[in-house]
């Protein structure tokens, strides 16, 4: 291992996973305007939300390479966690559509953040307030930080 801090390892693989991250977001939203115009109600809330779940899926990939074997590991979080918790966290509907025990049930899914953020600076509205979601995506960039510095620390899927 290399003579270099734990923590300068995570956030140059954390500032190659934004970086990637932002390229194809500004080349997606690129294409995007060419059918429709792009209106933002907050810029900082978008620009904030944006560089906060870019983060988190950052370190979140990370830690699932740390974890990963073979190629077809890396797969296993995105199949079996993400997607599910992409389509439970309100990306198709409004939290205050549900029942109050699945809004409940719903608060506890991280996307429902992510998501409601990005309503926030898009369209001015959104079902939880902006300190809840960036209280809730600041405490998932600490805590899978965390996580990441003590697997990298140690050693783990690093060492053969």
């Amino acid at each position: 291992m290399a003579p270099v801090p734990t923590h300068v390892i995570i956030w140059g693989y954390v500032g190659g996973g934004v970086a990637r991250g932002l390229c194809v977001g500004a080349m997606v939203t690129a294409v995007s305007l060419f059918f429709i115009p792009l209106d933002v109600q907050h810029w900082w809330v978008v620009v904030t939300t944006l560089l906060l779940t870019s983060i988190v899926f950052a370190l979140g990939g990370l830690i699932n390479a740390v974890y990963a074997r073979t190629f077809d590991d890396i797969s296993i979080i995105p199949t079996f966690v993400l997607t599910p918790l992409t389509y439970l966290g309100g990306v198709f509907y409004s939290l205050t559509l549900l029942p109050p025990f699945w809004q409940g049930v719903s608060r506890l899914n991280p996307i429902v953040y992510m998501i409601s953020g990005f309503r926030e600076g898009f369209l001015g509205i959104s079902d939880v307030g902006l300190p809840m979601t960036f209280g809730v995506l600041l405490m998932f960039v600490l805590g899978l930080y965390a996580f990441a510095w003590h697997l990298i620390s140690r050693g783990v899927g690093l060492r053969s």
